[in-house]
């Protein structure tokens, strides 16, 4: 039983950035995929970047050269670091462990001036 605790939400401008983190109380291998996905009002949840062991990540092009996923497997945790955010990546923010169907409870991101 994995679970995940999404942290760093916020409210920030346009062109600012945020950290966001995820905590899971449970040991996550590090060899498997871990995910953030996010849900904005009204659309489909989609994936936004995705991590396996340290180094192979995935991104959706709206987050590509903008966004960056990383893990640490000593603390348990999966961060998403996003720059330069624009309005329409407000959304709810969700941390995704696949091997197990463990989902986060969600973070908010407004990105508004």
């Amino acid at each position: 039983q994995v679970q995940l605790v999404e942290s760093g939400g916020g409210l920030v401008q346009p062109g600012g950035s945020l950290r966001l983190s995820c905590a899971a109380s449970g040991s996550i291998s590090s060899g498997y995929t871990m995910a953030w996905y996010r849900q904005a009002p009204g659309k489909q949840r989609e994936l936004v970047a995705a991590i396996t062991g340290d180094t192979i990540t995935n991104y959706a092009n709206s987050a590509k050269g903008r966004f960056t996923i990383s893990r640490d497997n000593a603390k348990n945790t999966v961060s998403l670091q996003m720059n330069s955010l624009k309005p329409e990546d407000t959304a709810i923010y969700y941390c995704n462990y696949p091997r197990l169907g463990a989902w986060g409870q969600g973070t908010q991101v407004t990105v508004s001036s």
